[in-house]
C-alpha cells in the first residue's frame, strides 16, 4: 500500500487497513534498524506476548538521553524499572513531549504489534503533534479500553532517520560483516586521525 500523502505515521498505518483486515499485525518502521541478539528477536517475542495476553498491544521501547525525548514518542510504565527483554503495562504515551513534560525517557523504537481495533481508533484520530495523525494518539486511546505493554528492547537499535544515525548504522553493520568486517575496519582506520 502507498500512503499517497505524508499525513503522519497513524495515517500510514491506517492506509494498510484494506490489506490487514480484521487481523492483528506488526508495524516495522524502515528507518529504524534493530540488531538481532540471540535466537529470537524482540519482535518475535512481542508477537508471542501479544498472544499470551489475549491481545494486548506491544510497543518496543528503549531508554534515550533526556535531551532527546522531544524527538520520540515516550511512554510511562508506572515507574517500573524495565530491563532489556522485560515488559510492563503502559499508563501513558506522548508524542514528542518537551523534555520537562516527558513521562520518562523510554522512547518508542519503531516496532509495534497491534490489534486490528487500532484502525477504528485511527479513523477518528485528529491531527496531533506536527499537524499529523499520530499513531501514539491512537495507542493512547486504545489504552483506555485495554492493556498496552511496553517491551524493553534487548537488542541494539539504529535510528537511520537522522544522517548521523544512518552513518552509525553503516559502521556498526560494516564492522560486524562476516566477510567484509576486517577490511571495513582497516578502511575506517585510514580515515582516523
Amino acid at each position: 500500500m502507498r500512503q499517497g500523502r505524508a499525513l503522519g505515521l497513524g495515517h500510514a498505518v491506517y492506509c494498510a487497513r484494506p490489506v490487514v483486515g480484521n487481523e492483528p499485525f506488526a508495524v516495522l518502521l524502515p528507518d529504524v534498524l534493530v540488531e538481532q541478539r540471540g535466537p529470537e528477536n524482540d519482535l518475535q517475542q512481542m508477537a508471542r506476548r501479544f498472544v499470551e495476553t489475549g491481545g494486548h498491544a506491544q510497543i518496543l521501547v528503549e531508554p534515550v538521553p533526556e535531551e532527546l525525548v522531544s524527538q520520540y514518542g515516550v511512554v510511562d510504565v508506572h515507574g517500573v524499572d524495565l530491563q532489556p527483554g522485560q515488559h510492563a503495562l503502559m499508563s501513558r504515551v506522548v508524542e514528542k513531549p518537551p523534555r520537562d513534560q516527558a513521562p520518562s525517557n523510554l522512547a518508542v523504537v519503531g516496532r509495534y504489534v497491534l490489534p486490528a481495533r487500532i484502525f477504528d481508533l485511527l479513523e477518528n484520530t485528529e491531527p496531533g503533534a506536527g499537524g499529523e495523525i499520530q499513531l501514539t494518539d491512537a495507542i493512547a486511546e486504545l489504552m483506555r479500553g485495554e492493556g498496552v505493554e511496553a517491551w524493553h528492547i534487548s537488542a541494539r537499535s539504529h535510528d537511520c532517520g537522522s544522517k548521523l544515525g544512518y552513518l552509525e548504522a553503516t559502521v556498526a553493520y560494516g564492522v560486524q560483516h562476516p566477510t567484509l568486517g576486517a577490511d571495513f575496519q582497516a578502511m575506517l582506520a585510514r580515515y582516523q586521525g
